[in-house]
């Protein structure tokens, strides 16, 4: 069974950090590619990176090149989110998903998603 945990959300002022993480089990790395969504309050799910099957390859929506990176640990099992200079826009709910096929900045339908994360950014 495909799960997907994520963790590491708060509250945070604008201009810090967080660090998300997503607990992979039940499919290998290699045969779904994995994304990072949020939703943030009134507004529909956005597709915010993406991460190939072989790990080689990541995709960022335009609204957060340059501040997010993700990255994932095989031997942990565990997708990361590194959000730097977070802005009050960045509120939402964060969501780790597989798919085989992942797109960025839409709300493309992952097969699986974890539960979801909050993060809230304070000006």
């Amino acid at each position: 069974e495909v799960q997907l945990v994520e963790s590491g959300g708060g509250l945070v002022q604008a201009g810090g950090s967080l660090r998300l993480s997503c607990a992979a089990s039940g499919f290998t790395f290699g045969d779904y590619a994995i994304g990072w969504f949020r939703q943030a309050p009134g507004k529909g799910r956005e597709g915010v990176s993406c991460l190939s099957r072989s790990g080689k390859t990541t995709q960022y929506t335009e609204s957060v090149k340059g501040r997010f990176t993700m990255s994932r640990d095989s031997a942990k099992n565990m997708v990361y989110l590194q959000i730097d200079s977070l802005k009050p826009e960045d509120t939402a709910v964060y969501y780790c998903a597989a798919d085989p096929i992942c797109i960025v900045g839409g709300d493309y339908d992952m097969a699986y998603w974890g539960k979801g994360t909050l993060v809230t950014v304070s000006s």
